[in-house]
């Protein structure tokens, strides 16, 4: 199993999500009311280590990878999405390859 991030930065982590998604006026959305009120429940003192603050931890960091992912996701999607018919050589391009051209000039490439 990987290592946890420490809360501090999963929680900025969640929050840089939200405003990717939300833009500025994340700080009105219920969504970050909620993040902000578990994080301030579950801070951990010198006298508190429990499993449930342990397994809030692991649920936020699981939150924050989920939200990094369908970012991910929704931009590759928006890049490779089809947009009817291409060119050879846009498709090719697509891949990082290139289309082979004949030597000599035989008048058929460009």
């Amino acid at each position: 199993m990987a290592t946890l991030l420490p809360p501090l930065r999963v929680c900025r982590g969640i929050l840089k999500e939200l405003r990717a998604m939300q833009g500025a006026t994340y700080k009105l959305s219920p969504a970050y009311n909620y993040v902000m009120e578990q994080f301030r429940k579950n801070k951990v003192t010198g006298e508190m280590y429990c499993r449930a603050q342990q397994e809030a931890h692991h649920d936020s960091h699981t939150y924050l990878c989920l939200l990094a992912s369908n970012r991910t996701h929704l931009a590759l999607h928006k890049l490779y999405h089809g947009k009817g018919d291409r060119s050879r050589e846009e498709v090719a391009g697509l891949v990082g390859l290139r289309l082979p051209t004949q030597p000599g000039g035989k008048g058929w490439e460009k």
